[in-house]
This record gives structure tokens, sequence and C-alpha cells, in this order.
């Protein structure tokens, strides 16, 4: 009775917010549509993943095995990944505002946007990729953390990052991997069975060692759900 008081009281105040604030498109300023802050033009152009490989969700040609060669010769430890929209516009623009410049509205979109094309492993409990402490006081929120908690499914938070590591953005593939060796660590027991839940993937080196991690200390299947990857 007091969950379904709660999604009464919610939906009225959704109602009167947008009485307000009607919705605006957050990319071209145009009126909302379809109950989000985008229009019809810029939600017609966003750029769903289309076919990619399963383990680690790079863009693949339609037709082509659902694995790609790096993953068949060397298979990561996550079994699986879904990314929902590849990383170009207007999405590599969202996800930028979202991260650096404290655009939360756009990170609300972008979570809207996520559950309308969910991977069928969502059911499992999300794991948001975790910032370290020095890194969170500078941004003030965790953007993966936020993202699972605008999706509004079970989360399990005991996934830490031990130590500081330089910015990924500007580095190689390798020098990726070397940064965050070791970075992540787990406090109690962790599920059989987890999402791990990131805003991008790049080249996929922090999904690969967190789910090394998660591994070693008990986890039988760790999946990935990504905003966005990088083609």
């Amino acid at each position: 009775m007091l969950a379904l008081c709660h999604r009464w009281l919610s939906s009225i105040s959704q109602g009167v917010l947008r009485l307000l604030l009607p919705l605006t498109c957050l990319v071209c300023n145009e009126p909302g549509h379809d109950d989000l802050d985008l229009c019809h033009a810029c939600l017609a152009d966003l750029p769903w993943a289309g076919h990619a490989c399963l383990r680690c969700a790079l863009p693949l040609p339609e037709g082509a095995l659902p694995v790609c060669g790096s993953c068949r010769d060397e298979p990561p430890p996550q079994s699986a990944t879904h990314a929902s929209f590849l990383y170009l516009p207007p999405v590599d623009q969202l996800l930028r505002r979202y991260k650096f410049h404290q655009d939360l509205a756009a990170g609300r979109l972008l979570a809207q946007l996520m559950q309308r094309a969910p991977p069928p492993w969502c059911c499992l409990p999300l794991a948001p990729v975790p910032l370290h402490d020095r890194r969170l006081c500078q941004r003030g929120y965790n953007q993966a953390a936020e993202l699972c908690r605008q999706l509004r499914l079970t989360t399990w938070r005991g996934l830490y990052r031990r130590r500081y590591t330089a910015p990924q953005s500007e580095r190689s593939a390798e020098q990726r991997r070397s940064n965050l060796f070791d970075a992540f660590a787990v406090r109690g027991a962790v599920p059989p069975r987890l999402t791990l839940v990131d805003d991008v993937m790049t080249t996929g080196s922090t999904v690969v060692e967190i789910a090394d991690t998660l591994r070693l200390v008990g986890a039988d299947e760790v999946r990935v759900w990504v905003c966005a990857r990088v083609p």
C-alpha cells in the first residue's frame, strides 16, 4: 500500500513539474517529445548501437560473427557487454556535459534512453564503476552511480577504488591497463552474478580490470552495460 501511494504521489509531482517546467530538448532547445527532454528530430538522430560483439560491444558489420576476433582469441573476463549507443553525436555531447559539467539533467535523459533498450540481464544487481574519493570530491558525484540511481534497479555498492589513478583519456590501451592494475577492491560478499554499469567504454580496460577483480573474489559471472561504446 505504501509503495502504491509513493508511486501515485510521484506521478502527481512529475505532472506538476511538467506543467511548471515544460520538456525542452537538451540538444537544440526545441520542445521535448515523447516525455523526454529531447525533440523528435534529435530523438530520431540518436546513434543507437547496432550489431556488435557480444563480449565487448565493439560495432561489427551486419552479418558478421557475434564475437569479434579479439574476443575469440583472448576472451575477456566479462561474459557479455551491452552498449545502448555508439559514442557519436548527440550522445557524446550529452555525456561530456553530464560527466564534466555537472549537467545532471543530461544524465537523467541518458538513463531514460538506456531504459528503452535494456540488455536481457538488466535484472541482475547493478554495480556502478566506482570513483576514487579524491575524484568524487572534485566532481561531486559518480556518473555511473547516478545512472544506476536513475535506472531504478537493484544496485550493489560493494565495489570501490582503493587507489587514485591518473585520467585515462589521453592514454593508449596498454597504458590504460597498466594505470588500472590492482586499482579496485570489494567490501563484503559479492553477488554471484551482476551487471557492471559505466557511462562510456573506450578500450574496455576499466571493465576488464573490474571484472577480473570480481571474478577473483567469487563472482561467477560479470556482465556489462554501458551508455555508449566508442566505435
